[in-house]
């Protein structure tokens, strides 16, 4: 998988938009995105049988270029999890109505 050929942040509808997996534009919501983090510290969360609370006022602030995919940072604070394209596809696949 490569990169998107754009990837728009839109805080008021509060979605990050993928354009260019297989050439459609995807979009994912904020909220499942910071409740999708793979960091450690929320993997063991999960491992350890606990849960992630929901963040539905989230915002991403920013999104971080790491060659295999991108580091985004929320307003929660929250900038630990590196979420490879293939992750961005699969998780934008399940968001798609």
């Amino acid at each position: 998988m490569s990169a998107p050929q754009r990837i728009v942040m839109d805080a008021t509808t509060r979605t990050l938009t993928l354009q260019g997996f297989d050439g459609r534009e995807r979009r994912i919501a904020h909220a499942q995105l910071r409740q999708a983090c793979r960091c450690a510290q929320c993997r063991r969360i999960v491992l350890d049988g606990g849960t992630l609370q929901p963040f539905p006022d989230v915002v991403l602030t920013d999104v971080q270029p790491m060659g295999y995919g991108v580091q985004l940072v929320f307003s929660d604070g929250h900038a630990r999890g590196i979420y490879p394209w293939t992750y961005l596809e699969a998780l934008a696949e399940a968001a798609s109505p």
